[in-house]
């Protein structure tokens, strides 16, 4: 496997049944994107090892995933709480046009609507309902910047430029 940046987009929380499936978290809405994979890679033993999808069945807030070769409880055990992974290129191949990798956005400097120069983004963190960008302004202080349209109103990729709406409080 190349060096290709590896993230996480489930993991395995038990086996189901006794055929050797495995019970599979992953991120909401991405049904459709987890169910189009076919395969996946886990760590072991320092190594990430490629998992072949035969299929997958979601049941409500989990999907039931039958890999190849794994065709008992005991296949599976060795990776339970493993995390599952997949390349960076194959989340790319499945981002809409005007989508990106949540990540990109670390570097970006930050505009207020009238071009005016703010600050940029040092880091990503989320608190459970939304994304925020800690931005680093001027005064050297980070404020964080909650990644909503009200508030971030256009991400610029190719101009690594992101315009907000710079409400009376939010940046210090």
């Amino acid at each position: 496997m190349n060096n290709d940046k590896l993230i996480s987009v489930g993991k395995i929380l038990n086996f189901h049944g006794i055929q050797g499936e495995a019970k599979v978290g992953f991120s909401k809405n991405q049904q459709d994107f987890f169910c189009s994979l076919k395969e996946v890679f886990v760590k072991s033993d320092n190594k990430y090892l490629a998992l072949k999808i035969k299929r997958v069945r979601l049941n409500k807030n989990f999907a039931i995933v039958k890999f190849d070769g794994i065709d008992t409880i005991n296949d599976l055990l060795p990776y339970k709480g493993s995390l599952l992974f997949v390349t960076e290129e194959t989340i790319r191949e499945n981002l809409e046009d005007d989508e990106f990798l949540i990540d990109e956005l670390v570097g970006m400097e930050v505009f207020d609507a009238d071009d005016t120069k703010l600050g940029f983004v040092v880091g990503v963190s989320n608190n459970g309902a939304n994304d925020l960008l800690s931005v680093k302004t001027k005064s050297k202080k980070i404020s964080l910047v909650p990644f909503v349209k009200a508030i971030v109103t256009d991400v610029k990729l190719k101009e690594k430029k992101i315009v907000i709406n710079n409400l009376e409080g939010l940046l210090e």
